[in-house]
């Protein structure tokens, strides 16, 4: 043996299958004349490599550097092993047998390499609508089980013809075992269904659905995590329709255009915006409208930002680039509240009335998987809804924890599963508040505990005692139950992503979050560690006329807190948001509040911002979640430097409370002289800024804390983000945000996950 010779053993951990990592390893070590293999398994790669010491050091170094795009490496162990007789480099069959701890990639957009292939009139996989390779393509959404293998995926009844077999087969080949790998000749086919009957089979499926399109019809279209509602954004009429039948009122649908160019024609589009946009996760980014904007009104009516998206499958490129779309609507395959449809003959079924033709295919998707939707605030990328690309790839933890299930809120609801230093957060589940969605709930469970082989010891739950969650929780008897009130949730959920360990002074605010106290909170600032919270101070606390029904009809906030702070006779002074009101109405809401009749009390930052949006009269009654606090925020632009509305900080026990009345006397009085709707929201944001900032001031005389983590649906606002982050700053805080997981209810179950771990140590 050469004593320049060495053989080491290279243990890979992370998102190392699936994404072209073997062959990748297998051509750099060719590169090099070196010999060994590399072998999937259950914990990620292994790799045995030998040779000239300094051939090996250089492959060392070049394994991470120049790994694939879609790898995630998270851990590299190495070890010197024995020597052995081999010449060659070979790549050898994934291990079973033991327990899994290997990742498993996104689905991601069409890569550039499938692309020209799917244009380029000479290639074999010409306008192939399943087109892809190790470097794009399903992943998650076909996956049953792991190794990812295509037996253990939905493509295992494709048999791959001789020539895919092949590409498969061959290192050198970047379709080498890539599971989905196929062509015309073998693997999945479209099929356009009408409601009258099926086409022609010789009728091209994306031609004629392009000339459906064009005509104004409406279609549901199979793609990568479930159908989208698809009609010409172009098209008032079409918009229009699909509105009415969707039940859609205002809340804005999301645009699919061919590339950033055609963006910038409808959007004001900055150079992070461009990078989220072109992004292989292709997720819905939110864009400022133009003041000129060629798109129908119907599309985002009473918006500034448009939700934007790039094609990210084939199909989604052959229906742009023959049909001449400038911009589609593209929106979830649902009606409202319900979860996307992914089965042929269930979207057939659920969608029929909605959509006047389906295209459809056989490659069957195993989990169901939402658009992800971003905001870029202060040039950084913000997750709003944290799905298809960005799920399964896991959040990055400080520290070791446990096996534990955590099932998140009821709105916007994500679960996590956490073992060791990772936390996987599921795909975006949604609104919790039907069966429809509660049996999303118990799929995504499944799914994720069989894929990721995480038996949990302990389930996290919300303390609200009418959860979906939380009773699925309670059943389960031969766990480790954690009760974690929501907005400790929240504040932990920051710090994780933050790695922070220690307490923090914790700002979080949202609409609706169970209290301690049994009462609804929502403005609450925290000091909190992982294991425990005290609350420090709140909004104060006001009552909340007919229970949910307050939460449509923003005017019953608004005539809750000017009865409390100028008494019923508030309404003498005629203000003008009462004017569309019926006033036997409004003497229901104040014998509510009077008797505390199904008037629940509520510290809630949401339910303040809805009544200022109604006295300003910005919106009286709203059609989605947080439209008058997202039509506030809006009526701000270009008023930001305007004064602020004060409120008064009192004592309250060992904390404080956050009292409102100066706020709202100093906005009548600006609603009474005419002051514009914008400046008013100015002076409340700014306002509002001002006193968090003092109020951590305060907190940090007492406790000597001088982090701050900001949590909750409420700092979606990306202008009371931009002004406390600003202040909090200048006075020497740390400020710490959500990126990688969503602020408000989506980002709730990480928080969860983390605090039940503590407990339990």
């Amino acid at each position: 043996m050469n004593v320049l010779t060495i053989r080491r053993e290279i243990q890979v951990s992370g998102l190392v299958q699936g994404v072209g990592f073997r062959p990748f390893v297998y051509r750099l070590a060719a590169e090099l004349g070196l010999a060994g293999s590399v072998k999937n398994t259950a914990s990620g790669v292994v790799i045995e490599v030998q040779g000239e010491t300094d051939l090996v050091e250089n492959f060392l170094a070049r394994l991470q550097g120049e790994a694939p795009p879609l790898s995630q490496i998270l851990h590299v162990e190495v070890e010197d092993i024995d020597y052995v007789d081999e010449n060659e480099f070979r790549i050898v069959e994934s291990c079973k047998g033991h327990p899994v701890r290997t990742l498993i990639s996104p689905d991601v957009s069409i890569c550039n390499d499938c692309l020209a292939e799917l244009l380029d009139p000479n290639d074999r996989r010409f306008r192939y609508p399943f087109i892809n390779c190790t470097n794009c393509g399903p992943r998650f959404t076909i996956v049953k089980h792991i190794p990812y293998d295509r037996p253990n995926t939905s493509m295992a009844k494709f048999r791959m013809c001789p020539a895919c077999q092949a590409e498969y087969d061959d290192p050198r080949s970047r379709r080498f075992h890539a599971q989905p790998n196929a062509c015309w000749d073998c693997g999945p086919t479209l099929e356009l269904w009408t409601e009258e009957e099926h086409l022609p089979r010789d009728r091209d499926p994306i031609t004629a659905v392009i000339d459906l399109l064009r005509s104004g019809r409406i279609g549901a279209v199979k793609g990568l995590g479930g159908f989208h509602l698809v009609a010409d954004a172009l098209n008032a009429a079409a918009v229009s329709l699909l509105r009415e039948r969707k039940r859609r009122i205002e809340k804005p649908f999301a645009i699919m255009v061919p590339n950033v160019t055609t963006a910038e024609e409808f959007c004001e589009v900055s150079q992070t915006e461009r990078e989220v946009l072109q992004s292989f996760q292709r997720p819905i980014a939110l864009l400022r409208k133009k003041k000129r904007c060629s798109l129908s009104e119907e599309v985002a009516p009473q918006n500034r930002d448009l939700g934007v998206f790039l094609p990210y499958t084939p199909v989604h490129q052959l229906l742009f680039r023959e049909g001449g779309f400038k911009a589609l609507v593209m929106t979830s395959g649902n009606a409202s509240e319900e979860p996307i449809a992914i089965d042929n003959d269930e979207a057939r079924k659920r969608l029929r009335g909605l959509a006047d033709f389906f295209l459809v295919h056989d490659r069957d998707i195993l989990l169901r998987c939402d658009d992800s939707v971003v905001r870029v605030a202060n040039t950084q990328a913000i997750q709003v809804r944290r799905s298809r690309g960005f799920v399964p790839a896991p959040i990055l933890l400080h520290k070791e924890t446990p096996a534990v299930l955590a099932l998140g809120g009821e709105l916007k609801n994500t679960i996590c599963f956490a073992k060791g230093r990772q936390a996987f957060l599921s795909q975006h589940i949604g609104d919790l508040e039907n069966l429809a969605g509660y049996k999303f709930l118990l799929e995504a469970i499944g799914h994720f505990s069989k894929v990721l082989e995480i038996d949990p010891g302990i389930i996290a739950y919300d303390l609200h005692p009418d959860y979906l969650s939380t009773k699925w929780a309670l059943q389960q008897t031969d766990r480790i139950l954690v009760g974690v009130q929501h907005h400790h949730a929240h504040i932990a959920s920051c710090m994780a992503e933050n790695h922070l360990d220690g307490a923090v002074i914790g700002l979080a605010l949202d609409g609706t979050g169970f209290g301690t106290d049994g009462h609804i909170w929502g403005g609450e600032i925290l000091i909190a560690d992982y294991e425990q919270f005290t609350r420090a101070a709140h909004l104060e606390c006001v009552p909340m006329p007919g229970g949910a029904a307050a939460i449509h009809e923003p005017w019953r906030m608004a005539v809750s807190y000017l009865a409390q702070c100028l008494g019923p006779e508030f309404r003498r002074a005629k203000l003008p948001f009462l004017d569309g009101i019926n006033p036997k109405r409004i003497e229901i809401v104040l014998r509510m509040i009077e008797r505390r009749l199904n008037a629940p009390v509520t510290s809630s930052c949401g339910r303040l911002f809805d009544a200022v949006a109604s006295i300003t009269g910005i919106r009286q009654f709203v059609n989605y979640e947080g439209q008058a606090a997202i039509e506030l925020e809006m009526a701000a632009d270009g008023c930001a430097e305007q004064g602020r509305y004060p409120f008064e900080l009192a004592a309250n026990g060992d904390g404080f409370v956050i009292r409102t009345n100066p706020m709202f006397q100093a906005l009548v009085s600006d609603v009474l002289a005419s002051v514009p709707a914008g400046m008013m929201s100015a002076r409340f944001h700014n306002g509002l800024a001002d006193v968090l900032a003092r109020t951590a001031r305060l907190l940090r005389e007492r406790t000597g804390l001088h982090r701050v983590c900001a949590s909750g649906g409420t700092f979606n606002n990306a202008l009371l983000v931009q002004k406390l982050s600003r202040a909090l700053e200048a006075d020497g805080f740390e400020v710490f945000l959500q990126r990688q997981v969503p602020c408000g209810d989506g980002g709730l179950s990480l928080g969860q996950a983390i605090i039940a771990t503590h407990r339990c140590r």
